[in-house]
């Protein structure tokens, strides 16, 4: 089982002066207590309220890639709207080439309409973003293989691919596709991604959005074992003052152990809090 750490928010003691010191000793510190992965939002506001802080995510990453040197490193996850898809792959190279391959691009169709309108970003319809998600994993693709023609897709022409230097992964930096919807997201998945997050942390639904996969896979000739199979789980601070339960949470990665899941991505309460991290490493990860 890989474990990954999901870092959403950033109400942290010391306020914005004391936010890249503690960026960079999370990311520090979850690479010693034995993580697989570091993952942010990419989002441009705060989702828990558009009053709180949230930092730019390709940015975050990057200087993530600076503190750390073996955690992978990706977005929770991008929606393709927010950046031309040939600038994000661009992104998502750089990023590969300067934590020396340990970059995913984390893409999605995108949902929030309202962050759209807030900074002026192109919304568009339901079958808008499904089609640019689509040119986004072509040109990611045609990129990552060393084309370099013109691109014309549904939604973006290119007059040429270009993308040096190139990702420092072979074949390429691995995609992550976000989202269950069982019609568009997981055909793509099958089609481009080599891996695929739910953000349930229940079995059954796991395992039925697994099933819809592999028919999906079984329909364009992909092998379904190919796809890495990540869930998530929130681990919310209980009343007490512990932090949270340790065999509840065995019992839980077990359980999606067993209905497919491959790899949990955590959202852990008080990271910045002396051993809360440490201490994931050492009752959990250990021990799964």
């Amino acid at each position: 089982m890989k474990f990954g750490l999901e870092i959403n928010d950033f109400e942290w003691p010391g306020g914005n002066a004391r936010m890249g010191e503690h960026l960079a000793s999370i990311g520090r510190r979850a690479e010693g207590a034995g993580f697989d992965s570091l993952w942010v939002w990419d989002h441009f506001v705060q989702l828990r309220g558009w009053d709180r802080s949230i930092l730019e995510g390709w940015l975050s990453l990057a200087f993530l890639a600076a503190a750390t040197s073996r955690i992978k490193l990706g977005t929770l996850v991008t929606g393709v709207t927010y950046r031309h898809p040939a600038i994000l792959v661009k992104q998502a190279s750089t990023l590969d080439v300067l934590s020396g391959g340990r970059a995913y691009l984390g893409i999605g169709a995108a949902w929030n309409e309202r962050e759209h309108k807030a900074f002026g970003v192109e919304f568009g319809t339901w079958t808008d973003r499904f089609e640019l998600l689509e040119d986004a994993l072509q040109i990611a693709h045609r990129a990552w293989r060393g084309e370099t023609g013109p691109f014309d897709g549904k939604r973006i022409h290119l007059s040429s691919q270009i993308d040096v230097p190139p990702p420092v992964q072979r074949p390429h930096p691995p995609i992550l596709i976000g989202g269950g919807g069982e019609r568009k997201t997981l055909r793509l998945v099958a089609q481009y991604a080599d891996a695929t997050h739910q953000g349930t942390s229940s079995p059954d639904e796991f395992r039925h959005k697994m099933d819809v996969l592999r028919r999906h896979c079984d329909d364009v000739g992909r092998d379904f074992d190919e796809i890495e199979r990540f869930a998530g789980l929130t681990v919310a601070a209980p009343r007490s003052r512990e932090l949270y339960e340790t065999s509840r949470i065995l019992d839980t990665v077990g359980a999606l152990a067993d209905a497919g899941v491959q790899g949990v991505f955590f959202v852990l309460p008080r990271v910045t809090d002396p051993e809360t991290i440490e201490r994931f490493g050492n009752e959990v990860i250990a021990r799964a």
